[in-house]
């Protein structure tokens, strides 16, 4: 086998996460407004937050750009903001619409060379991936952004440990022996059926695709114009159009509507990676997964001596080999085996672990029928806090509201239903129509339909109250914004904000 070689000369390194998509796969945990990346693992982080650390480790790294959309920013940045490191600048490239990685790498490189100039190396990393050596992964990425300064687009090889049918794989013309050796890409192979997986084991001459690479921003803009004409000009107006803020240790660039609805919508690996003849792959072993499944997430908790693995509280009687995970309720199990079975407030999945891929049907149909499980929790993330539906019925909404210090909801009207609300823990100030009041614990107003209101946080520790809505319609869409503080009055509204 070539192995290529580098010269090692030193680059800026620029690492970018891609965070997006709606993670359907492991539903009900992840939902359409709170995705895969958020997702909290059994040590408490997201695999967001790992991603961002993963990104900080490396050698000479003083900023992390993040790829996400207007409506996750604010979640992405309090994400990153509980694990935040000293010294690393947080830079965020907002998307309005949903337009593919193909696009959101395009407005990354962009931004990358506006900052950085030509000669910086950026590597790519998906937000939803967990990686668990990361003395090799660095010793890799070191590797891919060394070659990439020199020798085009590396892409990120796993040394595959099973015949797995869910992972795209990278084909190299011999058996990959050494680790981290950068060898020539000879194909991209789509995801194969089982036969052919173990075909691919057995040959050694195959690797998973991580969805990870590095490249110099000329390299990636030069591949972009001639496989697909026209998308870093829709992309370069995007960012014309958008808007650009810079504040300490932070930066946001936010891409205008108008231009980039006309992106094409294309995946980076169709636009360019399958077509490209100027890629190669960092073959190694990373501890890598991407948390595909329920399969997938159930390896991350140690097994008992029956083979089940529990995340929660669990009573069992003779089950075997079941993944359960809980949040709050105790889930009992009598007699079974090989399920997975997850638990939300809200929604319960109970499935056959050999099916653990096919949750994606059960949200399609979901989506189909208008049902907003597969779009919210119960408790719904905003960037002034959250809110949690507490019950409702017809005609009447109960929710427990949370809003930070020095937080406020937009200054804001509905047309159908009032709203009662009860401070239970700090101080509220309450404006509503030409009438000011501030409320202690204990302490009440009521918001007739109609009624210009705002609520705020003046204080310095967490302000809960309970919210008891009544009225003939309580959609979350009967809001009509006046001021907001977070830049959303062109938005759609879909929750109380």
């Amino acid at each position: 086998m070539k192995v290529i070689e580098s010269t090692g000369a030193s680059t800026k390194l620029v690492p970018v996460i891609i965070c997006g998509g709606s993670g359907t796969r492991l539903w009900p945990v992840s939902r359409e407004a709170f995705p895969k990346p958020f997702m909290r693992l059994s040590d408490g982080q997201s695999l967001l937050q790992k991603a961002y650390l993963r990104a900080c480790a490396l050698p000479g790294v003083d900023e992390v750009m993040i790829v996400t959309n207007r409506d996750t920013y604010f979640l992405v940045k309090d994400d990153c903001a509980e694990v935040k490191v000293d010294g690393v600048e947080l830079g965020f490239v907002l998307e309005p619409a949903p337009r593919n990685t193909a696009a959101a790498i395009a407005a990354a490189t962009l931004v990358a060379r506006e900052r950085h100039g030509a000669d910086a190396v950026l590597l790519v990393m998906p937000a939803d991936q967990l990686v668990e050596k990361l003395d090799t992964f660095v010793t890799a990425a070191t590797l891919a952004a060394q070659a990439a300064s020199e020798k085009g687009i590396v892409v990120f090889g796993i040394q595959p440990t099973r015949p797995e049918t869910g992972y795209g794989y990278i084909e190299v013309d011999e058996r990959v022996s050494a680790p981290t050796a950068l060898v020539p890409v000879k194909q991209f192979v789509e995801k194969p059926v089982l036969d052919v997986a173990k075909r691919f084991l057995d040959g050694g001459r195959h690797l998973w695709n991580a969805g990870m690479f590095c490249f110099r921003p000329e390299t990636m803009l030069d591949e972009l114009n001639n496989w697909v004409p026209g998308m870093t000009d829709c992309v370069a107006s995007a960012l014309a159009e958008g808007t650009r803020s810079v504040s300490s240790g932070s930066y946001v660039a936010e891409l205008g509507l108008e231009s980039f609805k006309r992106v094409e919508n294309v995946s980076i690996d169709y636009a360019v990676m399958e077509r490209s003849k100027n890629v190669s792959v960092v073959a190694c072993d990373l501890g890598w997964s991407d948390i595909g499944s329920w399969k997938a997430v159930s390896e991350l908790t140690p097994p008992d001596a029956q083979g089940n693995r529990v995340e929660g509280t669990a009573a069992l009687y003779e089950v075997n080999d079941c993944y359960i995970r809980g949040q709050g309720r105790v889930i009992g199990a009598i007699g079974v085996r090989d399920l997975v079975i997850v638990d939300t407030p809200d929604a319960l999945l109970v499935a056959s672990r050999d099916r653990a891929e096919d949750v994606k049907q059960i949200v399609a149909q979901l989506k189909r029928d208008g049902h907003e499980s597969c779009v919210l929790h119960r408790t719904v993330h905003r960037p002034w806090g959250t809110y949690t539906v507490l019950e409702e019925g017809e005609r009447f909404k109960m929710k427990r509201i949370f809003v930070k210090p020095g937080a406020s909801l937009s200054l804001q009207m509905h047309h159908h239903r009032s709203e009662h609300w009860i401070v239970v823990q700090g101080c509220a100030d309450v404006v509503c129509d030409d009438q000011v009041m501030q409320l202690q614990p204990n302490e009440s107003t009521y918001i007739p339909a109609g009624r210009k209101h705002r609520l705020t946080n003046p204080g310095v520790v967490d302000l809960i109250l309970i919210e008891v809505q009544c009225g003939e319609y309580l959609g979350e869409d009967d809001i009509v914004r006046f001021e907001d503080v977070y830049g959303r009055l062109g938005a759609a509204a879909v929750e109380p904000s």
